[in-house]
């Protein structure tokens, strides 16, 4: 198996590890200085700030699996280059607070030393993602228009 079809494997596994809340698998899948980024607006969705080590990352998921019930994801782009792997996923997060499920696209480019993720970098569609989670159009407030 090439290192390449093998790196693929172990995002796969990453990610079905985190969709079904196993994150200490999910975490096993990590370098103990494993540093994350996601481009997130932070002020709307304040632990999505850089993290970095298993126990920032840790601390992040936890957060998520505290807000949302069920994690699903399709991934119809997985590219693998050597020590990175690119996917474009189309993710679902059904909220606990009242069962509406969230759904976003994202890309996520993951780098890995020793067989094992050092680096995980998102960008998501943060404009409606943020209406969603808020569970509001946003566009007026960002034009400075009232909504009642």
């Amino acid at each position: 198996m090439t290192v390449e079809k093998l790196n693929r494997q172990r995002v796969l596994h990453l990610l079905d590890a985190f969709a079904r809340g196993d994150l200490e698998t999910a975490l096993s899948c990590c370098t103990e200085d494993v540093d994350f980024l996601t481009h997130a607006p932070i002020d709307v969705l304040p632990h999505m700030v850089p993290r970095h080590g298993k126990a920032e990352l840790r601390e992040l998921w936890q957060t998520i699996w505290s807000r949302y019930s069920e994690i699903r994801y399709k991934a119809p782009h997985i590219l693998a280059d050597g020590d990175e792997v690119a996917t474009y996923m189309h993710s679902y997060f059904k909220k606990r607070s009242n069962g509406r499920i969230v759904q976003f696209d994202m890309a996520v480019f993951y780098t890995f030393r020793g067989g094992q993720v050092s680096q995980i970098r998102e960008i998501i569609d943060s404009y409606d993602l943020v209406q969603q989670v808020l569970e509001r159009e946003i566009g007026p407030l960002i034009m400075g228009r009232r909504v009642d």
